[in-house]
Parts: C-alpha cells; structure tokens; sequence
C-alpha cells in the first residue's frame, strides 16, 4: 500500500508489544508435508499481487522457479475487494496437486494472511508485504498514523484507489528504470475500497511458518513498519536494499527466498 496507511512502525502499532504478545510460539504452527519426499522441498509456489499492479510483475520470479522445477501459478487478483481476492486465491489453492508455498506482495500479503489457512498451504513468504492480524484491516492501520504529505494515493474515484503516475517511479518503483516504470504507471490496477475497508477474519502466520522480505528503500510500506509486522508473525526475515517493487527490480534474490521456504517448511 503506502505511506498514508502506514507512515511509521511505532505510530502503525500503538499496542506494539501487546501485539507481539499474542503472536504464537514457532513451535505452534502447523506443519504440512512435503509433495516430494526424494528432494525434501515442496514444489508448488503460488504468486499474489499488491495494489497497482498485476499478475505480470512475477514474470521474472516465475522463469526462474520454473527453470527450477517448480509448478508456479499467480493468481489473476482483481485488487476490487478483500472477499473477491481472497475467493480467487483459494480457488488457484484447491487447484494445486499437494503443499503450496504462497507469496504475497504488498496489498497481496493480506490476501494469502486471510487464505492461508487452506489446507494446501505450508508456508507464507511476505514480500514488502502486510501481514495484519485477525480483526485489523487496511484502513483501521492508517487511522494510527498521520497522513503523508509525499504520498501518490490520489483520493477514491467511482470506488477506486489510484497511484498518481508522476509520482509512481519515484514512489512505487524507484530502482526501475523509467521506461517501465512509466509502463507499470499506465497499465495499474487500482484498489478497490473494499479491499481496503474490509477487516481480516484469519491471520494464518499464526498456524503457518513464515518468511519476510524487507525492502529498505521501500516508500509505499515503511521499512520500520515491514519489521515490526515480520517480528509479529515471527517470521525468517531478510532484508534486501530494494524498492517496493523489489520483486521485479530484485527477481533473483526473491525468488531465493522462496526456494528457502520451499525446502524450509518442517
């Protein structure tokens, strides 16, 4: 998302240790099996995206994964409302073969937080992610924050949530270059309200093991902010010198972590 619904870490959770209190103990979190036991690591990896964005952000993640052997699917999220997102991502799940690793970015880490209870599910990897708990939504974060006055949220429009395109590369994508920065600009997909309003019922990092990547020049989720999320849900973090888009601008190095958590899960 961005600066406007999490500005600061400290501000985002007021109640910060009483959060981390009830975070579950490692030990606590359930354990699926592998689908296939010669190599120990699970071969399914399905991929979510955030806000102003879609599925084509992965391509590069998914050549690798696939190069390696994996069955990756992303999952075509309309970003229209936390239900819809949600329904979509259990559907690609039901359609899996057996354990599934499932990544989120940004706005997509509340969608596998909500449907990564699925059965199929093994493990969440966050990428410059929200990872709220059960009962907070989007918009109940930004109401423990002041508004930032550099943000490119524009206000709603016919129900949407659009980024300004003059400030996109800056803010959403700084370490691509400008050409397809202005490209992710014109073909975003905007945010639905819903999405945004809509409270969680499930925090599935609290049944499901976990891995974090923090992007350090983020400027959409405030890396303090990243942190405190990951030390919450009691993840394996990593933190990667990247923009937002840090999926894109660093393919590789994500698509490491996920073969971590593929080969990790107990």
């Amino acid at each position: 998302m961005s600066t406007i619904l999490l500005p600061k870490a400290l501000k985002l959770f007021s109640l910060a240790s009483a959060l981390l209190l009830r975070a579950p103990a490692p030990g606590d979190r359930a354990s699926v099996g592998h689908d296939n036991p010669g190599t120990g690591r699970i071969n399914n990896v399905v991929l979510v995206h955030g806000a102003w964005a879609d599925g084509s952000g992965w391509e590069g993640i998914y050549k690798i994964l696939k190069a390696k052997g994996y069955h990756v699917t992303v999952v075509p999220n309309p970003n229209t409302s936390l239900a819809e997102d949600v329904r979509i991502t259990k559907a690609v799940l039901d359609m899996q073969d057996g354990p599934t690793i499932l990544v989120g970015h940004s706005y997509g880490g509340a969608i596998v937080t909500e449907s990564g209870d699925h059965p199929k599910v093994a493990g969440l990897v966050y990428v410059a992610a929200f990872a709220p708990d059960a009962g907070e939504s989007l918009a109940k974060l930004q109401q423990a924050a002041p508004p930032d006055p550099n943000s490119a949220i524009l206000p709603p429009d016919n129900g949407f949530i659009w980024l300004d395109k003059d400030k996109f590369h800056a803010r959403f994508c700084a370490d691509l270059p400008a050409a397809q920065a202005d490209f992710l600009a014109a073909s975003q997909v905007p945010l639905g309200l819903a999405a945004a309003t809509t409270e969680l019922t499930t925090a599935a990092w609290k049944t499901r093991k976990s891995w974090y990547i923090v992007a350090k020049d983020d400027l959409m989720i405030p890396p303090d902010a990243e942190r405190m999320m990951a030390k919450r849900a009691g993840s394996i973090v990593t933190e990667m010198t990247a923009s937002h888009a840090l999926y894109i601008s660093h393919a590789s190095e994500v698509a490491a972590i996920i073969e971590k958590a593929a080969n990790g899960v107990n």
